[in-house]
């Protein structure tokens, strides 16, 4: 027989009314207090969809009203991988003339006597990593403008600004070849770095290679096959290990690709396309011996500007906000390690600086943030390091700092990649989806690490600061859907007032 329960039975309705209690209660708690629902999805994001094995620490401060939303390990140190561009650029943006442009000049400690230098001819360097073929043919357009036709002296490059350390601290030996871990100057041409186009002949030919820029300063030892499968898969390296610039190039080409490839020692590098492109642009140098590599290499040598009777010839600049957009919205390793160094000299007045002075700008920003910089390991600018250890806490601290002062956020904010639109975010939160272009924010990666760390909007319109730093997860993917889930929380929260 069918029983009825015991409030059905004796007419009393205590159990129901505590049923529809509790959901109230429950109803009304979340309602008054939205900030505990987004705790409680943000918990249940962590407990389900964190990667197997990887640990994680996260922290979210509403700006708008000055208050932390959400903290889970906060103050773990963490691998911050290029999570550390963020705080080279606030620390550079705090820096007095920060949006001084970087300046490569042409000098000279002779003079001019009709079409002829008397005298060496001087590039000074101010470690601009966005320096390219066209800047480097502008300068020498300028020196032609000043009817200059003849250089009677050396070619001379003045690398005093840094160190002659030309790798980060605890960065990857076996990384060398890749053009993302460059050979660090003062003198930079195209990021040290050659681009080399391949595309395939008639099968069984070799490929057609080119390298840009142009030089006799690298070697092309082109061993290829086209449209022959069984040359075995196309494959590009130098022997990087004995310093040699030969890039031996092997194996099939069915199709027309690119590779990019660092070159040792970048300030040769500058200084010998440089004597190449004065001598193509009809300026006779005497230094140099004979058009071959080695008569070209006895043409310039390395030294410091005097410091009296020099005459500036010509000049290029690039824009801080320039290098800045490329050091944030493409991850750029070697413009946060120039800007580093910069911001050292900026600081001190030293005329030769290392990364460690541009650290020790970085660690007294982060006092002034409000924490303190011995609970942290500073390595390098880049984030390339395996030394570095920062916390969620502490990005979230210095971002905060950056959003209370316009000079620093208004250039910071532009620089960083949106969601849904450019950089490394083009293919995150995209168009449809609740996160579109409202999260600017830096990424960070390499095996094992992955964080994210920067501003959004909520729809309610606060804004928000935030850092979310993966550690140990293999899996890239699972560890940026994390990440995206919570700023999507975050974006739709309705926060209290």
């Amino acid at each position: 027989m069918y029983h009825l329960p015991d409030w059905k039975r004796t007419g009393s309705w205590r159990g129901v009314a505590f049923v529809f209690l509790c959901i109230t209660a429950f109803t009304n708690l979340f309602a008054a207090n939205p900030d505990s629902l987004l705790k409680a999805r943000i918990d249940t994001l962590l407990a389900h969809e964190m990667p197997r094995g990887a640990e994680t620490g996260v922290c979210i401060y509403d700006l708008s009203r000055g208050r932390t939303l959400y903290e889970y390990r906060a103050d773990k140190l963490s691998r911050p991988a290029s999570t550390m561009k963020l705080m080279t650029a606030i620390t550079a943006l705090a820096t007095p003339d920060a949006n001084r442009p970087f300046r490569t000049r042409l000098c000279t400690d002779g003079t001019q006597q009709g079409d002829t230098l008397k005298g060496n001819l001087y590039a000074v360097g101010d470690m601009d990593p966005e320096f390219d073929e066209d800047a480097m043919e502008q300068l020498v357009a300028g020196l032609k403008e000043r009817g200059v036709r003849v250089v009677d002296g050396d070619i001379v490059g003045d690398v005093s600004l840094k160190d002659s350390l030309y790798w980060g601290t605890g960065w990857l030996w076996d990384d060398a070849p890749a053009a993302y871990q460059p050979y660090m100057s003062p003198l930079m041409l195209n990021k040290g770095a050659l681009q080399i186009a391949i595309r395939p002949d008639e099968a069984g030919f070799p490929a057609f290679v080119r390298g840009y820029p142009a030089s006799t300063y690298y070697l092309l030892d082109n061993r290829t096959r086209s449209r022959s499968s069984g040359a075995g898969p196309l494959k590009v390296s130098r022997d990087w290990m004995h310093h040699s610039n030969v890039i031996t190039l092997t194996g099939n080409v069915s199709r027309s690709e690119g590779r990019e490839m660092s070159l040792f020692d970048s300030g040769s590098f500058f200084l010998h396309v440089l004597t190449e492109k004065l001598m193509r642009a009809g300026i006779r140098c005497t230094a140099v011996t004979d058009s071959t590599r080695e008569g070209i290499r006895a043409a310039y040598r390395f030294g410091q500007l005097p410091d009296s009777a020099v005459v500036e010839l010509a000049v290029y600049e690039t824009s801080f906000q320039a290098v800045l957009d490329e050091m944030l919205k493409e991850s750029d390793n070697l413009n946060a390690e120039a800007v580093l160094c910069r911001t050292g000299a900026q600081a001190t007045h030293k005329k030769k600086v290392s990364a460690d002075d541009g650290l020790d700008v970085m660690r007294k920003l982060i006092r002034q943030a409000g924490l303190n910089p011995k609970r942290y390991s500073l390595a390098d600018g880049c984030g390339l390091s395996h030394y570095d250890y920062l916390s969620p806490e502490l990005l979230v601290a210095v971002l905060k700092y950056a959003y209370a002062r316009t000079e620093l956020f208004a250039p910071l904010y532009r620089a960083l990649p949106v969601s849904g639109v450019d950089g490394t975010l083009k293919y995150r939160m995209g168009y449809g989806t609740p996160g579109f272009k409202r999260v600017h924010a830096k990424t960070g990666s390499y095996t094992g690490v992955n964080c994210l760390a920067g501003y959004l909007q909520t729809k309610s319109g606060h804004w928000v600061a935030f850092a979310i730093m993966v550690q140990n997860a293999l899996s890239e993917r699972a560890a940026r859907a994390l990440q995206d889930a919570i700023c999507l929380e975050v974006i739709q929260a309705q926060t209290t007032r």
